[in-house]
């Protein structure tokens, strides 16, 4: 069976993360972020336990079930997310940490590449395809990534894997207004983006009034709110696509608002 492109995209999103973290003093993982004031082992904890649901997808419908229930008993016992995280942890921290995690990402990424990628499997929300599922995994990881390096002063270099991302951005149009309880809007824009491999990506009709240009990184970043389109050089023309880029989220879960601008930048 041919492997499964999106699960070695995964695998390599996850290395360039792990690779900037690697061999950072201690004292640097109780670091607060621009992302919810998250520290380093907040994030690298967070894509953990993540993963881990990611792993139990291919083992059963009910061990996923189960899982996300028991996050949601201890929300709604007064835990946060991150605290349900480092108690599940169990004191895992820094360089600790960072083994687990790379260990079980390479065991996740080695488990999907050979799933046909058209198999359904269960998630906190709807169900959706392995490709789907590991795509969703390396946008997390990207997403959330991104904290880190801005934390750190670093610019990530980036790659066309985040066709990946940008794809999901596409996908989740009517999610995002759905999510909000807002009527889906009738036109979708034209969408036209630069890879960082000098490609373009289109989608929909080039006639639309409605459109968004510019560099495939400033969308990914929009459509997972790591930046406000604001902070972007992103074109955006029509007042759908103005409002899609206020409101983007590829992401499952509640409405979220992307963050205010000059909030999100490299430090």
């Amino acid at each position: 069976m041919e492997v499964l492109q999106q699960a070695e995209d995964f695998r390599q999103e996850c290395d360039v993360l792990r690779a900037v973290l690697h061999g950072k003093p201690d004292a640097l993982w109780y670091q607060p972020t621009q992302f919810k004031d998250w520290t380093f082992n907040d994030v690298i904890g967070h894509l953990h336990l993540f993963d881990h649901a990611a792993r139990l997808t291919l083992e059963g419908p009910e061990l996923v079930r189960s899982f996300f229930a028991e996050i949601a008993r201890g929300r709604a016992g007064g835990d946060s997310l991150i605290t349900y995280t480092r108690r599940w942890l169990g004191g895992a921290q820094g360089a600790e940490l960072l083994e687990r995690w790379q260990g079980l990402y390479e065991a996740l990424a080695d488990e999907y590449a050979g799933q046909d990628p058209g198999r359904r499997v269960v998630w906190g929300g709807p169900d959706m395809s392995v490709r789907s599922c590991i795509s969703a995994r390396q946008m997390e990881t990207w997403a959330h990534g991104q904290a880190i390096f801005d934390c750190l002063g670093v610019v990530r270099t980036e790659s066309d894997r985040l066709k990946n991302i940008a794809i999901m951005g596409i996908n989740t149009f009517g999610w995002t207004f759905a999510n909000r309880r807002l009527e889906i809007p009738t036109v979708r824009p034209y969408v036209r983006l630069a890879s960082p491999s000098g490609a373009v990506w289109e989608w929909g009709s080039p006639d639309q009034t409605d459109y968004i240009d510019g560099a495939a990184v400033d969308f990914c970043r929009v459509v997972t709110q790591t930046r406000n389109v604001a902070d972007t050089a992103l074109c955006v023309a029509g007042p759908v696509a103005q409002r899609w880029m206020a409101i983007a989220q590829c992401f499952a879960g509640p409405a979220e608002d992307p963050p205010p601008p000059k909030t999100r930048f490299l430090q």
